[in-house]
């Protein structure tokens, strides 16, 4: 389980910086990091690390069809561990481990 967290704090970290190096990127009118490596990031866990760059540094919160993929992808991701919660096969025990 530590494993797990290790690669999902790793994941969100590398999701806000390359959120924000793309802001960088976008401010020096320079080739810019594609929306599908970004959405990527978020698909596969790295959503906080994600939403909190676009909201620190206004990176692509006006762009409407991007907003409306990424928060498509939060919702999928929360129905994912709804199910997960509801049939059992993710529960307390998994996220706190009791000594």
């Amino acid at each position: 389980m530590t494993l797990l967290l290790y690669c999902f704090l790793t994941l969100n970290i590398l999701a806000f910086i390359i959120t924000a190096y793309d802001k960088r990127l976008a401010i020096a009118n320079k080739k810019r990091i594609s929306e599908e490596t970004l959405l990527s990031f978020a698909a596969f866990g790295g959503t906080i690390g994600s939403v909190l760059a676009m909201y620190i540094f206004r990176h692509k919160t006006s762009k409407k069809y991007y907003l409306f993929k990424f928060y498509r992808i939060v919702f999928i991701q929360i129905l994912i561990i709804g199910v997960l919660f509801y049939f059992g096969i993710l529960n307390e025990n998994h996220i706190i481990k009791s000594k």
